[in-house]
């Protein structure tokens, strides 16, 4: 979907960033995304969806099951499954990648809009960065 790396820094005017700076910038970058994105997405939810999100995130394999058990029962079968376990490398039975998988069919059930809600925000960081360019460079 989007990547932060170097050429997310030269993107927003940051490609002369000292490279001791570039990983912990792009890691506050992540966490303010995070932060904003999980913001977005939690207007409108009720306490229950939250509390069920949050569980999922939290990977309680006690709510992963049997939500999957409702929703994707066949969920190994998926060609999302699969993508997240060649990326993470995990094994099919584990539980990590289960809720990893769990959170993200729970956002396509819950919040379909997730992927724009996720792009607008981040097309705005971009924004804030590049029209602080200058002074992070200067701070650098």
């Amino acid at each position: 979907m989007f990547n932060l790396d170097n050429s997310f820094l030269e993107d927003v005017g940051l490609g002369a960033l000292p490279e001791e700076q570039k990983k912990p910038f792009l890691q506050h970058v992540y966490d303010q995304l995070e932060q904003r994105v999980g913001i977005k997405l939690s207007e409108g939810m009720s306490d229950a969806q939250l509390e069920e999100f949050e569980a999922i995130i939290d990977r309680k394999d006690e709510v992963v099951k049997p939500w999957l058990e409702a929703h994707t029962p066949q969920y190994q079968a998926d060609e999302l499954f699969t993508k997240l376990q060649g990326a993470t490398k995990l094994p099919a039975d584990s539980s990590a990648l289960r809720a990893e998988y769990a959170a993200t069919k729970w956002l396509e059930v819950n919040r379909p809009d997730y992927r724009d809600v996720v792009a607008a925000t981040l097309e705005s960081l971009k924004q804030e960065i590049s029209s602080n360019k200058d002074a992070i460079l200067s701070g650098a």
